[in-house]
């Protein structure tokens, strides 16, 4: 896996945008798929578009007088380098530690911990 580094909020969101979508997507197809509550402005969306190019997360391409853009991290790879770092940093890679926060937390029905226990018992 490449090397990620975490994103911050507002480029996160154009990511979140990009992953929606089937590649190549446009500027206009970003700004469609944000937060209307949030008001992006198109200088602002090609900012970060271009942020993210620089980071290695999405492939930019010119085509005409459009960009097309494709991502290069997969939302399941971003998804896994966040969580891992999440359990590095907040549970210190303990499993038991994450569970026991949501169960006391009440972020954890009965259904998930069934799903939990199945989970775990495929894998032994």
């Amino acid at each position: 896996m490449k090397e990620l580094k975490k994103l911050p909020e507002s480029e996160l969101e154009i990511m979140q945008a990009v992953w929606k979508n089937t590649p190549p997507i446009t500027t206009h197809m970003v700004m469609e798929s944000l937060n209307p509550l949030k008001e992006y402005k198109q200088q602002t969306v090609l900012t970060l578009l271009n942020r993210l190019h620089d980071r290695g997360f999405i492939r930019c391409e010119k085509e005409g007088r459009s960009r097309l853009y494709h991502p290069l991290v997969s939302r399941e790879e971003y998804l896994q380098f966040e969580t891992g770092r999440f359990m590095e940093q907040m549970h210190q890679n303990s499993l038991s530690s994450l569970v026991a926060a949501l169960y006391r937390g009440k972020n954890i029905s009965q259904e998930d911990i069934n799903d939990l226990q199945r989970w775990l018992e495929q894998k032994e």
